[in-house]
């Protein structure tokens, strides 16, 4: 069941990205030249999605891959260029636009199917694989616990998914709202720590069945993010 504070931060979240940011995050996850900080920003998601990526296995030939949270759909690409079919969601219909417009008409080997949604929308159904990246750092670590049980069950194979991890610096540059000029600043990320997710995965009676698999953290300049695979146990 989704909770009040879920509803609204994805709702601020679809706000922002739909009304406030659209442009900026369209020519942010783009080729063209950006500003510096921006820069840091591009390149340190460039490396995560190699990561998650990498951290799927290598034939995703008549895999089910939902990519929960897909942005201008990057990820999804690749995932169906390999094989897989993927449902890429997302609550903001500008990025989901901008997704169908970068992707190419044939992905094949595999398929993609853009939807502007709740990646949490039961209805989109079951997987093997389930990618998440960055769309879970705006949520309190509650929050995310509930998310991830949520796709858990519905998952038959492995989670892979990013949060922004509890650091001394990363969290004063959140709380300053150092990320972005204020203009175009996001909705405020919430630093989580790694030690409360793995004992959370292994306590929570809703995640019975799965344990932490590998993690790793990106750090580009103004772009910190931790990657953390979930499989069953």
């Amino acid at each position: 069941m989704l909770t009040t504070t879920y509803v609204e931060r994805r709702q601020r979240l679809e706000t922002y990205f739909d009304r406030t940011a659209s442009d900026t995050w369209a020519q942010l996850t783009s080729t063209a030249p950006v500003s510096k900080i921006r820069a840091t920003v591009r390149a340190g998601r460039d490396q995560m999605r190699e990561i998650l990526v990498s951290w799927l296995p290598e034939s995703l030939t008549a895999k089910r891959i939902l990519d929960a949270g897909c942005g201008t759909g990057a990820l999804a690409v690749i995932a169906a260029h390999r094989g897989a079919d993927v449902v890429a969601v997302d609550v903001a219909a500008s990025l989901v636009s901008v997704a169908g417009e970068r992707a190419p008409i044939d992905p094949a080997p595999g398929t993609i199917d853009f939807r502007v949604g709740d990646m949490l929308d039961p209805a989109h159904g079951s997987y093997d694989h389930i990618v998440s990246m960055d769309s879970l750092i705006h949520y309190p670590r509650d929050e995310i616990m509930t998310a991830l049980a949520s796709l858990a069950s519905r998952c038959t194979g492995s989670i892979v998914f990013t949060f922004a991890p509890k650091t001394p610096l990363l969290t004063v540059m959140h709380a300053v709202g150092l990320l972005f000029p204020r203009s175009d600043r996001a909705p405020a990320i919430e630093p989580v720590s790694e030690a409360f997710l793995r004992k959370s995965v292994a306590s929570d009676p809703r995640m019975a069945g799965w344990k932490v698999g590998r993690s790793a953290r990106v750090v580009s300049g103004f772009y910190t993010s931790q990657a953390m695979e979930l499989v069953r146990a």
